[in-house]
Protein backbone atom coordinates (compact mmCIF):
# COMPACT_ATOMS: atom_id res chain seq x y z
CA UNK A 1 0.00 0.00 0.00
CA UNK A 2 1.24 3.96 -0.67
CA UNK A 3 1.15 6.15 2.01
CA UNK A 4 -1.19 8.86 1.89
CA UNK A 5 -0.98 12.57 2.78
CA UNK A 6 -2.87 11.92 5.66
CA UNK A 7 -1.08 9.03 7.23
CA UNK A 8 -3.12 6.09 5.83
CA UNK A 9 -2.54 3.66 3.48
CA UNK A 10 -3.75 4.04 0.29
CA UNK A 11 -6.20 0.91 -0.50
CA UNK A 12 -3.90 -0.98 -3.19
CA UNK A 13 -4.83 -4.71 -1.81
CA UNK A 14 -8.83 -3.90 -1.57
CA UNK A 15 -9.03 -1.86 -5.32
CA UNK A 16 -6.90 -4.85 -6.91
CA UNK A 17 -9.45 -7.34 -5.21
CA UNK A 18 -12.19 -5.22 -6.23
CA UNK A 19 -11.25 -5.44 -10.09
CA UNK A 20 -12.98 -8.87 -10.44
CA UNK A 21 -16.54 -8.92 -10.82
CA UNK A 22 -16.29 -12.67 -8.88
CA UNK A 23 -14.82 -11.26 -6.05
CA UNK A 24 -17.16 -8.58 -6.02
CA UNK A 25 -20.08 -10.54 -5.78
CA UNK A 26 -18.81 -12.74 -3.09
CA UNK A 27 -18.16 -9.94 -1.05
CA UNK A 28 -21.70 -8.61 -1.32
CA UNK A 29 -23.43 -12.17 -0.85
CA UNK A 30 -21.45 -12.54 2.78
CA UNK A 31 -22.32 -9.25 3.72
CA UNK A 32 -25.82 -9.52 2.78
CA UNK A 33 -26.16 -13.14 4.09
CA UNK A 34 -24.00 -12.09 7.22
CA UNK A 35 -21.44 -15.01 6.16
CA UNK A 36 -21.10 -18.69 4.28
CA UNK A 37 -18.71 -21.61 3.49
CA UNK A 38 -17.24 -22.18 0.14
CA UNK A 39 -19.39 -24.43 -1.06
CA UNK A 40 -22.58 -22.74 0.39
CA UNK A 41 -20.90 -19.63 -1.84
CA UNK A 42 -19.91 -22.26 -4.79
CA UNK A 43 -23.93 -23.14 -5.32
CA UNK A 44 -25.37 -19.58 -5.75
CA UNK A 45 -22.54 -18.56 -8.53
CA UNK A 46 -21.21 -20.07 -11.58
CA UNK A 47 -17.96 -21.36 -10.30
CA UNK A 48 -16.02 -24.30 -8.40
CA UNK A 49 -15.85 -24.58 -4.80
CA UNK A 50 -11.92 -24.45 -5.77
CA UNK A 51 -12.12 -21.13 -7.59
CA UNK A 52 -14.83 -19.59 -4.65
CA UNK A 53 -11.56 -20.31 -1.91
CA UNK A 54 -8.88 -18.86 -4.26
CA UNK A 55 -11.08 -15.56 -4.59
CA UNK A 56 -11.60 -15.69 -0.71
CA UNK A 57 -7.85 -15.89 -0.24
CA UNK A 58 -7.58 -12.71 -2.28
CA UNK A 59 -10.26 -10.90 -0.55
CA UNK A 60 -9.06 -12.18 2.96
CA UNK A 61 -5.15 -10.82 2.19
CA UNK A 62 -7.37 -7.47 1.21
CA UNK A 63 -8.66 -7.74 4.75
CA UNK A 64 -12.04 -8.04 3.68
CA UNK A 65 -13.45 -10.93 4.81
CA UNK A 66 -12.49 -13.30 7.94
CA UNK A 67 -12.55 -16.65 8.19
CA UNK A 68 -14.18 -18.86 11.21
CA UNK A 69 -13.63 -22.53 11.72
CA UNK A 70 -16.79 -23.85 13.27
CA UNK A 71 -16.27 -27.80 13.39
CA UNK A 72 -15.25 -28.67 10.07
CA UNK A 73 -16.33 -26.06 8.11
CA UNK A 74 -14.71 -22.50 7.36
CA UNK A 75 -17.14 -19.97 7.97
CA UNK A 76 -16.55 -16.68 5.82
CA UNK A 77 -17.72 -13.20 7.00
CA UNK A 78 -17.53 -9.93 5.20
CA UNK A 79 -15.37 -7.04 6.98
CA UNK A 80 -16.33 -3.57 5.70
CA UNK A 81 -14.06 -1.69 7.43
CA UNK A 82 -11.22 -1.48 4.65
CA UNK A 83 -13.69 -0.65 2.28
CA UNK A 84 -14.87 1.98 4.44
CA UNK A 85 -11.17 2.79 4.70
CA UNK A 86 -11.13 2.74 0.53
CA UNK A 87 -14.32 4.86 0.29
CA UNK A 88 -12.77 7.94 2.47
CA UNK A 89 -9.11 7.82 0.50
CA UNK A 90 -11.32 7.82 -2.64
CA UNK A 91 -13.10 10.92 -1.78
CA UNK A 92 -9.64 12.61 -0.16
CA UNK A 93 -8.92 11.71 -3.66
CA UNK A 94 -11.17 13.30 -5.61
CA UNK A 95 -11.55 16.20 -3.45
CA UNK A 96 -7.78 17.07 -3.98
CA UNK A 97 -8.00 16.50 -7.99
CA UNK A 98 -11.36 18.65 -7.41
CA UNK A 99 -9.85 21.83 -5.93
CA UNK A 100 -6.71 20.95 -8.62
CA UNK A 101 -9.19 21.29 -11.44
CA UNK A 102 -10.58 24.50 -9.78
CA UNK A 103 -7.25 26.02 -9.81
CA UNK A 104 -6.60 25.24 -13.65
CA UNK A 105 -10.23 26.66 -14.39
CA UNK A 106 -9.22 29.88 -11.96
CA UNK A 107 -6.13 30.23 -13.88
CA UNK A 108 -8.00 29.82 -17.57
CA UNK A 109 -10.18 32.35 -17.03
CA UNK A 110 -8.00 34.68 -15.69
CA UNK A 111 -5.65 34.35 -18.76
CA UNK A 112 -8.80 35.12 -20.58
CA UNK A 113 -10.30 37.66 -18.46
CA UNK A 114 -10.49 41.58 -20.01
Amino acid sequence: MTPTAEGEQAPDDVLAALADPIRREVLAVLAREGGATSTSLAASLPITRQAVAKHLAVLDRAGLVRAHRAGREVRYEADLEPLRRTTRWMDTLATQWEHRLNAIKDLAEGATGP
